[in-house]
């Protein structure tokens, strides 16, 4: 029987030029859909630096202007079931790569209005909660 626990993931929305920022996932769940940079909060850690610690980790780059989007109850890929924690924020410097093979196969900058398909559910709803100006959703599946 596998253990059932709820993790906290963080994921960061970031800007450039009206396009974000998305990688290509793979190996785990949402495998081959596009997402935002993100991971799991480590023990102690602030949401903030885990926000730029998986940035610079997943892809090199710098973000800048980085703001508190969304607290969400995600249940969409269950079993499996997070917290997520969503930020925005701007790109600063850097060009994006690929840092993580095991996790992601490339990273690239889309308009935030003609995103590549199929995209990560997380992506569907950190993009609505920036139009909307919703911060909080319960039990999103």
């Amino acid at each position: 029987m596998s253990e059932k626990i709820t993790k906290v993931g963080i994921g960061v929305m970031i800007l450039k030029d009206s396009k974000v920022l998305l990688g290509k996932r793979k190996n785990s769940h949402g495998d081959g859909e596009y997402a935002f940079p993100g991971g799991h909060l480590e023990y102690m850690e602030s949401f903030e630096d885990c926000a730029r610690r998986e940035v610079k980790e997943e892809c090199g780059i710098e973000i800048k202007n980085l703001e508190f989007l969304l607290a969400g109850n995600i249940k969409t890929y269950a079993p499996k079931h997070y917290v997520h924690i969503g930020f925005v924020s701007e790109w600063s410097k850097g060009e994006p790569k690929v840092l993580e093979e095991d996790k992601c196969e490339s990273w690239g900058w889309y308009n935030i209005d003609d995103l590549p398909k199929p995209v990560f559910k997380l992506v569907e709803l950190m993009i609505s909660s920036y139009r909307k100006k919703v911060n909080y959703l319960d039990n999103f599946v």
